[in-house]
């Protein structure tokens, strides 16, 4: 059977083959825990701290402020949380903004109950938050900024590290969801003037289930997993050495050649704008135009359902919809929402993101079944709802 054009990388990626050559003999002879003293723990705990070093190198950070997790969920509950019951006594004030991922708006919300409040932020048409709300918002009692690098939905790069520059000014915690920027664009921690970063692993071609956070020397978090004294005694359990090496393989190779790759992606995703535009009438791009990742591509067909399209294209093509309708009930995302994108434009979103698998032929290809498809159905004399 013939599988459709892959082109959700930012839903999830598929593990590089160099990452899958690395973990093999993790899952095999090399299976010792990396806790025990005797031979069968000396490999895997070489193999753990080699990791560290590859994500920080990524990072360019210490080894010592690399903490492993089980994915980029984890690594978010684990810097707001931590902050938040580790500098309680000085505030219960927290700053994010409204279109975070639910790994950061619903950590921030289940605080609620200890007594935090969380402000969220608006953003402007482009989907980027303003440094002056950033400013406005601080309060004596503020411990942490939480912002995102660039968003899931549509792409749009945030001024990390003007709100960083904010945040140590007032000598605020500043975090920054990264999981979708790791590979893609820079992710220098100093650059970025942040003191938390998450990252997570399936997002750049390792595997599911495991991520990291960094941690900026000497802020120390409240433990999220109690038990044992692994990764310094910072994350209790077992440390799930394969996937851990997977991790920091793939944080190898995103730091080589990326601004070659980010030239070819942004070349990728051009290319199929370019088509749509070109042959497409009421079509429209969501995000900022130019800080944006460079295999992001979120466009609005006007007056038409996403569902629909994906319908069509099912067999050819794979990417995510930007709104959905379900028991006829349409449920358009709140980081549309928060960009105030009018309905008959937001109902009809998808998002289309490249890869380092993804070729020319498959763009092209791609980009002439969702054209086909989008003139079916305006061709047609259906509803174009959802």
């Amino acid at each position: 059977m013939k599988k459709p054009i892959y082109l959700d990388y930012n839903g999830t990626t598929p593990c590089a083959h160099e990452v899958v050559e690395a973990m093999k003999s993790f899952n095999e002879e090399n299976f010792g825990n990396p806790s025990s003293s005797h031979w069968y723990g000396i490999e895997p705990k070489r193999a753990v701290e080699k990791a560290r070093e590859q994500v920080a190198n990524l990072l360019q950070c210490s080894p010592e402020e690399i903490i492993f997790t089980s994915g980029g969920t984890e690594a978010n509950n684990h810097a707001i949380k931590g902050i938040a019951l580790a500098m309680k006594d000085k505030g219960k004030h927290i700053i994010t903004s409204a279109i975070e991922h639910p790994a950061v708006l619903e950590v921030c919300q289940s605080l609620d109950e200890f007594g935090f409040e969380t402000t969220i932020l608006p953003v402007n048409n482009e989907g980027v938050v303003n440094t002056d709300d950033v400013k406005k918002a601080i309060r004596s009692e503020t411990i942490l900024i939480s912002i995102m690098h660039a968003n899931n939905e549509v792409g749009s790069i945030q001024p990390i590290a003007e709100i960083g520059e904010i945040a140590e000014k007032y000598n605020i915690v500043m975090h920054t969801d990264a999981a979708q920027s790791i590979g893609k664009i820079p992710t220098v921690v100093d650059e970025l003037r942040v003191d938390l970063l998450s990252l997570a692993g399936h997002k750049l071609y390792a595997p599911k289930g495991v991520g990291a956070l960094y941690v900026r020397y000497p802020i120390n978090l409240a433990k999220f997993c109690h038990g044992a004294g692994q990764e310094r005694g910072r994350r209790a359990g077992t440390e799930n050495v394969a996937q851990i090496v997977g991790l920091g393989k793939a944080c190898e190779l995103a730091s080589i050649n990326l601004q070659k790759h980010m030239a070819e992606m942004k070349m990728l995703r051009d290319r199929l704008y370019d088509k749509f535009t070109s042959d497409v009438t009421d079509v429209k791009l969501n995000g900022h135009p130019e800080q944006i990742l460079p295999n992001t591509l979120n466009i609005s067909f006007k007056g038409l359902g996403a569902n629909r399209i994906l319908k069509k294209i099912a067999d050819d093509v794979a990417v995510s919809a930007g709104a959905a309708c379900h028991s006829d009930t349409l449920h358009i995302s709140h980081v549309l929402k928060a960009m105030d994108v009018q309905e008959e434009w937001a109902k009809g979103t998808l998002r289309f993101s490249v890869g380092r698998m993804t070729t020319i032929e498959q763009i092209d290809k791609a980009a002439e079944v969702v054209i086909a498809a989008v003139q079916e159905i305006r061709g047609s004399n259906i509803s174009t709802s959802p």
